[in-house]
């Protein structure tokens, strides 16, 4: 793998881990039309580093939200100095990822041996159909309770943890799509779905990407060190972007577009590599 290739892989990851088109789909498309091996150790070594870049990124914009459920963060006191109401907490974090957790722990074996391109085509089209389904319901079926990230209850974050098993046992599905789709199927509304989805990121990608590290650190050699470096730092700027970028025009582009471009994609899968 030379640094361009590197530069390459690290942007797509940073573009695509926290929206819902599946960051999976994207590296298997990318490593195939670069003409790479995407199962080789040294390339799956380095696609657990440049996500570890993205964990970052996103850690960093839901810094204060973070220190806040560690009991670090600041909160100030509402009128006549009563303090605001209860917020969200470690339980709704804990609910919202084990479940994916306990599925990925207990079946790692059965679902690494799901990952191929024919598993990851239909997760973008099923995917797609689920995000569709979900927009529409949260519009015209479902009472929207939870407005605001504050607003979720606890049996709202279990659903979006059990939504989330889908991605973790259907590779290419997206673990964003499947948890924002959880969400607005739940009651929440598609920005808190979305803020919840990004939060939870933080330790189910930290759990899984130190978990593969222990059987790969040993790819961190001198000849590598320094591609690693680079998308690491790649995919921290870029994820950082996109993710701000996206919330900021949250309203604009729905979960229906993403479907969209989701379809278009499985269709370049097809003729890619399918054929």
């Amino acid at each position: 793998m030379d640094t361009i290739t590197a530069i390459i892989l690290a942007i797509v990851e940073g573009i695509t881990e926290f929206i819902p088109v599946s960051s999976t789909g994207h590296m298997i498309l990318t490593t195939k039309l670069l003409g790479f091996d995407e199962q080789n150790s040294i390339m799956k070594t380095y696609e657990i580093v440049i996500q570890l870049g993205a964990i970052l990124a996103i850690a960093l914009v839901y810094r204060k939200r973070v220190l806040d459920l560690l009991g670090i963060g600041r909160r100030g006191r509402g009128r006549g100095g009563v303090m605001p109401a209860p917020r969200l907490n470690l339980i709704h974090i804990i609910l919202g990822i084990a479940p994916a957790l306990a599925v990925a722990f207990f079946a790692r074996d059965f679902i690494k041996g799901l990952f191929g391109a024919t598993t990851v085509l239909w997760a973008l089209v099923a995917g797609g159909i689920l995000m569709i389904a979900a927009e529409w319901w949260n519009k015209h079926k479902s009472r929207v309770t939870a407005h605001e990230l504050d607003d979720l209850s606890y049996g709202q974050a279990l659903a979006i943890g059990l939504y989330q098993i889908i991605s973790v046992l259907w590779p290419g599905f997206s673990r964003s799509g499947s948890t924002i789709s959880g969400g607005m199927l739940s009651g929440v509304s598609y920005k808190a779905s979305a803020d919840f989805s990004f939060l939870i990121a933080i330790p189910i990608m930290c759990a899984a990407s130190g978990y593969e590290l222990l059987d790969s650190y040993k790819y961190f050699t001198k000849d590598t060190i320094m591609d690693f470096a680079i998308g690491f730092v790649i995919a921290f700027v870029v994820a950082y972007f996109v993710v701000v970028l996206f919330m900021k025009l949250i309203q604009k582009i729905r979960p229906t577009h993403f479907a969209i471009y989701r379809f278009i994609l499985a269709a370049v899968f097809w003729l890619f590599i399918m054929r």
